[in-house]
């Protein structure tokens, strides 16, 4: 089949045009470090649109092939098949000097970077497209961005979903309209480069079991410990490090691999040795006990406080359910912040702006409005304005564009051309002082659902599981339209980050999990691009572009002693969030399903860390709440608020 005609014909001019690699392929789960690919199908096309190859097979795994009522491959139709390291010479061949295209591009790559590694071989990827990322930067008026949906929305026929070759004859012809609407809006690319992943890397760690039980507080003198206890060990002991910490996880105690002023104590042989853990906890005033002390008060430990679990069982459905916006909580609601301790930068909590005004008119509900020009102040409270006035703030050119408000030097913007083109309406400040309805007739696509819009410091309740919210927990939603109904349940939450592409400095998106302390459990709790998983595979960061990334979370399989996510920003370079502009997060149930929720936060100045959001538990179920909190130190410095070890 020749996709040159029917499903492929991008502009075949500028970044747009390159030797393209689709690739789709069907797994027996969806952890790349644990799961198998089933089957995978490539198809190669040119830079003039012409298909160059195409190759499909089923692979034999080795494996149980999972769920078959997704993908329809039984354990009967892959006997026979062959393995993927026979398969391996051929697939890499094809997608050599190729940009890898996927719809969810960093599941297919993973997958196939993992089978690579256990075939000894070297992934011959070097960037990849991913058109999930495109068309989220595209912003088409559809339900959601699944690959049938595109494929509806752009007209490309679907003959047999979840079979690798026929996704990957679709995704070309949603490849070839996205690039054609890029092309339109004069996007950049989202390509993620992809250096060569060695086999090590991709070794399977064992999921660290989390402490059951609460946090007590400080050892008193001469004992005893209690379960939950936060135990750190450092220097040289007579017993095997990995030993203590088994006896002490088997007690029932929490063993952290830094100090801080909730850790209960500290067990050295050498308190004046000087080094890091034991200065600090000189500094915070932490019980220090010698290594008999610890194994005397081990053969005792004293019962603890379990982890309450949150439910994860929704009440009776209603006939009709929407997001439960609430308003901004009281600073009660947050927990304390780290104290300062030398050396040592506090994590704050996060800012409580007022209550919203209920009597403000909200003319701009249902539009996108994009600022362009202005100092950072100005442009600042334009955006401000625009979600006052019930908007939209873009920090992106895209479909989904209503609005255009210039202010000083704004013409100069790069991308005004293509706004003038567009003919999009191009308003002044002053229009945001009191916009008629005459000013606001909407002339782009109807869209069949609109993302709540949050306010700096908004919160909303999360779906239970049957979306149904839980009762007595949402206060009266904040002004403006009703909320479309609640999405069906969700394996996991994915929070998206998007901001204008940088040309002087690269954004790192970062993730904390977190106990009732406002501390991580292990360092592998802290999530960033050298270590984008925890061990249980629970909190992912992934890459849609240079100017995309997305934290995934299974909330419902996150331990009760996880009682917060936060999600933050830090700039890898000298430029400050002053300079880089806004960036938006939004909320969505699942890899490609609708935004739930959005928010546009510009808060920052000269901060080189911003927190952006944070997932927290809130009785039986998780809330979201928009921060916006900046600071000037860098990422390391936030980390160690956080309790994560980081080498001085």
């Amino acid at each position: 089949m020749s996709l040159a005609s029917a499903s492929f014909g991008p502009p075949a001019t500028g970044h747009y045009a390159r030797d393209w690699a689709l690739v789709d392929v069907e797994t027996s789960g969806l952890v790349a470090r644990r799961d198998r690919v089933l089957a995978v199908a490539v198809v190669t096309i040119g830079p003039d649109g012409e298909q160059t190859g195409e190759f499909s097979t089923l692979l034999d795994p080795g494996c149980d092939p999972g769920p078959v009522e997704v993908h329809g491959l039984t354990a009967e139709r892959l006997r026979g098949a062959p393995t993927f390291d026979q398969v391996a010479g051929r697939i890499g061949a094809m997608l050599q000097d190729r940009v890898l295209v996927a719809h969810n591009a960093q599941f297919d790559y993973d997958f196939l970077a993992h089978e690579f590694a256990r075939a000894r071989m070297w992934l011959p990827v070097s960037q990849r497209l991913c058109t999930l990322a495109l068309n989220r930067q595209v912003d088409p008026p559809t339900d959601d961005m699944k690959l049938g949906t595109l494929a509806a929305h752009y007209g490309v026929p679907q003959q047999r979903a979840h079979d690798a070759l026929d996704d990957t004859r679709v995704l070309a012809g949603i490849l070839r309209a996205s690039l054609r609407e890029a092309a339109r809006l004069d996007l950049p690319l989202p390509l993620v480069s992809c250096p060569p992943r060695a086999e090590s890397q991709f070794t399977p760690k064992p999921p660290k079991t989390p402490c059951a039980y609460r946090n007590p507080g400080r050892m008193a003198p001469g004992g005893p410990l209690l379960q939950g206890m936060k135990i750190t060990i450092t220097g040289e002991t007579a017993h095997a490090r990995a030993e203590l910490t088994g006896r002490a996880v088997a007690a029932g105690l929490n063993m952290m691999t830094s100090v801080s002023r909730h850790t209960s104590a500290l067990v050295t042989n050498e308190p004046t040795s000087g080094s890091t853990k034991a200065r600090r906890a000189a500094a915070e005033g932490v019980p220090v006990i010698d290594e008999p002390t610890f194994l005397r008060l081990l053969a005792d430990v004293r019962d603890g406080t379990a982890h309450e679990a949150t439910t994860t069982s929704a009440p009776t459905p209603s006939p009709t359910t929407g997001v439960q916006a609430t308003e901004p909580e009281s600073s009660t609601s947050t927990p304390a912040p780290p104290a300062p301790s030398p050396g040592t930068t506090t994590v704050p909590a996060p800012r409580q702006p007022g209550a919203p005004a209920h009597d403000l008119a909200r003319p701009l509900t249902g539009r996108r409005v994009l600022v362009l020009g202005g100092d950072h102040t100005d442009a600042a409270a334009a955006r401000t304005r625009v979600v006052e006035l019930g908007g939209s703030a873009a920090v992106n050119l895209s479909a989904g564009v209503t609005d255009v408000v210039v202010l000083a030097d704004g013409e100069k913007d790069r991308r005004m051309n293509r706004v003038v083109a567009l003919q999009l309406p191009l308003h002044e400040a002053s229009w945001l002082t009191s916009p008629n309805a005459s000013d606001t007739t909407n002339t782009t696509a109807a869209r069949p659902k609109e993302p709540h819009v949050m306010p700096r410091g908004g919160v909303i309740d999360l779906p239970m599981p049957s979306g149904t919210p839980a009762p007595g927990l949402a206060p009266e939603p904040a002004p403006g339209p009703a909320p479309g109904p609640a999405p069906e349940p969700a394996p996991e939450w994915h929070l998206t980050v998007s901001w204008a592409p940088q040309s002087v400095c690269e954004i790192d998106v970062v993730a904390f999990i977190l106990d009732e302390d406002e501390q991580v459990t292990f360092d592998e709790d802290f999530i960033f691009y050298g270590a984008p998983e925890n061990p249980a595979g629970t909190v992912r960061l992934l890459t849609g572009g240079p100017a995309e990334q997305t934290i995934a979370l299974d909330l419902a399989t996150l331990p009760p002693a996880t009682r917060k996510v936060v999600v933050a920003a830090a700039i890898d370079g000298p430029a400050t969030f002053g300079t880089v502009g806004p960036l938006q997060i939004g909320a969505a149930p699942g890899t490609s399903g609708p935004p739930l929720t959005r928010a546009t936060l510009d808060a920052a100045t000269t901060e080189r860390t911003l927190l952006l959001a944070e997932f927290y538990r809130r009785g039986p179920r998780w809330r979201l709440r928009a921060v916006g909190q900046g600071y000037d130190h860098g990422l390391d410095a936030l980390a160690r608020g956080y309790g994560v070890d980081i080498a001085d």
